[in-house]
């Protein structure tokens, strides 16, 4: 079993917890209407608040791959200083057993920034869906690998027309092929392989350049996942077409926030 198979392992027992209720469209717009509506994720990313690329800021305080990453973790301080350092929207990373994170996090932080958030787990069952919208999510994640078609389609579905974004990970083209049939319009491109972890920036290179050969590609936004650690690495990604990038480990290991967004953005 790969990390990524015991960790669909394990949610499958988290969701057992969950309540059963019937999703549809209708139930999940008035859930998002009764906490106060929603804010754009999919529009925010359009317009870069810093720089040529729109940065998701990752609250982050371990990794399977990576160990700790973030010794002095206070995801609240961390949240706000990508706010203010000009960061374009915010994922959380609400998986407890893997990554240390913590559902809770999420509405934390909506209460204390105004940035759209994409809710970062592993998402199996629509019965997270409300579950994500109660935490505060404004984009949920949907990760091409570990869902069968029809259900990946229903979730896309379910998540966009209740006026979410959903943000479809994908890390080769089989899987890409899959997003762009279903109508994906925010895909995520993560660079990592995961089954060896390796990182290559140029599964970016290779997958925007067929998303933007693509008849409906000048609408989807690319964020390219992943090894994104220096300049040169997010100038690579937006040469290849991302619109945008999703960083963690590398804003949270080495130096400070602001140091480490400046490096990242200012170019």
């Amino acid at each position: 079993m790969t990390i990524l198979d015991t960790i669909v392992e394990q949610k499958k027992k988290e969701i057992e917890n969950l309540p059963s209720e019937e999703i549809t469209v209708d139930f999940l717009r008035a859930m998002i209407q009764s906490r106060g509506g929603t804010r754009n994720f999919y529009r925010a990313l359009k317009n870069p608040r810093r720089g040529k690329v729109s940065l998701i800021a990752e609250v982050k305080k371990a990794s399977p791959s990576a160990g700790i990453i973030c010794e002095n973790f206070d995801h609240l301080r961390i949240a706000g200083e990508y706010e203010k350092n000009g960061a374009t929207c915010i994922s959380v990373l609400t998986d407890e057993k893997f990554f240390q994170g913590a559902p809770n996090y999420l509405t934390e932080i909506r209460q204390k920034v105004a940035l759209p958030l994409l809710r970062k787990d592993f998402t199996i069952d629509e019965r997270q869906i409300p579950e994500s919208i109660r935490l505060g999510a404004d984009a949920i994640l949907l990760i091409v690998s570990i869902l069968e078609r029809d259900k990946l389609k229903r979730f896309l579905d379910l998540i966009t027309g209740a006026g979410l974004s959903a943000l479809v990970e994908v890390h080769n083209e089989e899987e890409l092929k899959i997003s762009l049939d279903i109508g994906a319009k925010l895909i995520g491109i993560n660079n990592r392989n995961l089954k060896t972890f390796k990182v290559d920036l140029a599964t970016t290179e290779r997958l925007a350049k067929i998303v933007r050969n693509n008849p409906a590609g000048k609408d989807i936004i690319i964020v390219a996942e992943s090894g994104i650690s220096t300049k040169f690495d997010v100038q690579q990604v937006y040469n290849a077409g991302a619109n945008a990038i999703l960083v963690g480990e590398s804003l949270l290991r080495k130096g400070s926030i602001p140091e480490r967004i400046s490096e990242l953005l200012d170019w």
